[in-house]
């Protein structure tokens, strides 16, 4: 039995298990690789910047005027 996505990643590096096939655990590869959304990423990067000068007792406000100095 083929799936829907055989014909479009089947025979190819996403197909791990060599089987001519992609199953669900090579579709959930496939979707977080070709499909993902990084910005929740840039997030929680900006959280632990925050949380990094908060416990400095600075703000992002106090580093703009310390650029410009």
């Amino acid at each position: 039995m083929t799936g829907p996505f055989d014909d479009m990643f089947g025979n190819t590096p996403f197909d791990l298990n060599h089987d001519d096939h992609i199953d669900g655990g090579e579709w959930a590869f496939i979707n977080d690789t070709l499909f993902s959304d990084d910005s929740s990423s840039s997030t929680s990067e900006d959280d632990e910047i925050d949380d990094e000068l908060e416990m400095a007792g600075l703000s992002r406000d106090d580093l703009e005027i310390t650029a410009v100095w």
